[in-house]
């Protein structure tokens, strides 16, 4: 079934019901409810209760209601291409912005994993001035993003994004080929 046909997400929607429709894009927009303020420890709208609901309940207004929807529904339009590695718009700016501050303007992304962690890889992000023999490179929003090629099996339909919130900011993989992650989510298996 495709987004489209799964619908928008709409204020009547549990946040429950959310997450069952498009569980992969559930990260992205786990981080997105989070950085509006949703589901944080203590946070009273639980699953069963309607995003509205609970934006309400936080004190929230129709217009970010309205604002947080039509952000939910950008990140489920988002087309994913399993045969890609891909940047967010966002991550790629902020890469550009860090490789100037860097003195590094031109250089690409290296993107890896390497076992680690209590679930079993971390994922590696890098500076790389140039592509080895062995690497396959991927170009998104203007970066170039250099992958080992037998790495490929498991990043392979990966989204890098950069998310801030009150939490800390930084990179955030999004990973289709991930079976599980440790609870501190900071390490995968596949």
């Amino acid at each position: 079934m495709t987004e489209k046909e799964k619908g928008p997400i709409t204020r009547d929607m549990t946040i429950d019901d959310i997450f069952a429709k498009h569980p992969d894009k559930g990260q992205r927009l786990s981080q997105e409810l989070t950085n509006a303020g949703l589901h944080c420890v203590g946070c009273q709208a639980a699953t069963w209760e309607t995003l509205e609901v609970g934006m309400l309940g936080h004190g929230f207004d129709d217009d970010k209601i309205d604002s947080l929807i039509a952000r939910l529904n950008e990140i489920i339009a988002e087309e994913v291409d399993p045969t890609t590695i891909a940047l967010t718009k966002r991550a790629a700016e902020r890469f550009k912005t860090i490789l100037e501050q860097d003195g590094k303007k031109g250089w690409a992304l290296r993107f890896a994993d390497k076992p680690g962690g209590c679930g079993g890889f971390e994922y590696v992000l890098d500076f790389s001035e140039t592509p080895t023999e062995d690497d396959t490179i991927f170009t998104s929003h203007g970066v170039d993003i250099h992958v080992k090629s037998k790495m490929l099996a498991r990043l392979l339909g990966c989204e890098i994004d950069y998310l801030e919130g009150l939490m800390g900011s930084g990179f955030k993989v999004t990973n289709p080929n991930v079976k599980g992650s440790c609870s501190c989510g900071n390490s995968q298996s596949y």
